[in-house]
């Protein structure tokens, strides 16, 4: 029963300091690779240097929580402000390759953008054509009913002399030069009518083109809920991510700072309440021998206090 009491008050310490290395360790890599990435011409040098600076900056921070109040205060002094620098470091190298990964991303945007554009640009001259196609049929069509009206109406009047009626019949010449216009005036029409089917079909497999590049990139689903802030809060996407970023690193290394202290105090409590249990059990009863004046041994039981 007692090692499952001291196993049950140690779950609780362990979490929080598994806890302050995860966030530590994430914060180590994000800041060695953001490091690397802004001095890429010796990254191997920056990668060893980070990664030293990150392990003394979680030693600094529990030396100066044991020792606090044995520590020269010139050192206190120049180990606090070097934890403060090494966060701020940490801090701007987290931001470096978080950037660095939003801006790779935010370039495969911009050249599925750019293709997008380039297809719309095609897109808005086949509109333009398809606009002029249908006002040139629409021409045609108000010019075939005149024609057929005008066959329709081909009556030419005039009065006999020898018994005075009056005559109508049709001029031949007239509905043969109507006929002519007619059949030229409809074969314009099918040849508009043919070129705007076309242009519509080819108007339509541009709108499937960009549905599938933009249905096909997984920026979609990366850059969908940023795209949505920015259209909500009328905010440059380059805004909302600055802010997000300035979030995620005044949150991340305070966190494992605050986390590796926690652990630290946890632990010197859990210490505390062992030496307090430990202390307590020391007054026990002891067994001592005494002869007494008959030279016969009997043995005394004495209570020890805590000096012992």
């Amino acid at each position: 029963m007692k090692f499952f009491s001291e196993l049950k008050k140690l779950i609780f310490p362990i979490l929080v300091a598994l806890s302050a290395l995860s966030v530590s360790a994430s914060a180590a890599f994000y800041s060695v690779s953001g490091l690397s990435k802004l001095f890429a011409g010796a990254s191997l040098e920056v990668l060893i240097m980070a990664s030293s600076l990150e392990i003394s900056k979680l030693v600094i921070a529990s030396l100066l929580y044991q020792y606090w109040d044995t520590l020269n205060k010139l050192l206190r002094f120049y180990l606090t402000s070097a934890a403060v620098i090494l966060v701020l470091i940490t801090s701007m190298g987290i931001y470096g390759f978080l950037s660095a990964a939003y801006q790779e991303t935010a370039t495969k945007s911009g050249i599925v953008d750019k293709e997008i554009n380039v297809i719309n640009l095609k897109r808005n001259r086949f509109i333009e054509n398809r606009d002029y196609l249908l006002t040139e049929k629409q021409t045609l069509d108000e010019s075939i009913n005149s024609l057929r009206d005008g066959l329709a109406n081909n009556v030419i009047q005039y009065k006999d002399p020898e018994t005075g009626e009056i005559i109508t019949t049709t001029s031949s010449s007239t509905r043969k030069a109507l006929q002519t216009q007619l059949d030229d005036a409809l074969g314009r029409r099918d040849n508009v009518s043919n070129k705007l089917e076309a242009v519509t079909d080819s108007i339509t497999s541009l709108d499937v083109e960009i549905l599938e590049i933009e249905s096909n990139s997984d920026l979609a689903g990366e850059l969908g809920p940023l795209k949505y802030l920015s259209e909500l809060t009328q905010t440059p996407m380059n805004e909302i991510i600055n802010y997000l970023l300035l979030i995620i690193i005044f949150v991340f290394d305070p966190l494992a700072i605050s986390l590796v202290i926690a652990a630290n105090f946890l632990f010197k409590k859990l210490s505390n309440n062992k030496d307090s249990d430990d202390l307590s059990e020391n007054i026990d009863i002891i067994e001592k021998e005494v002869e007494n004046p008959k030279g016969n041994k009997r043995l005394v039981y004495q209570k020890r206090d805590a000096k012992g």
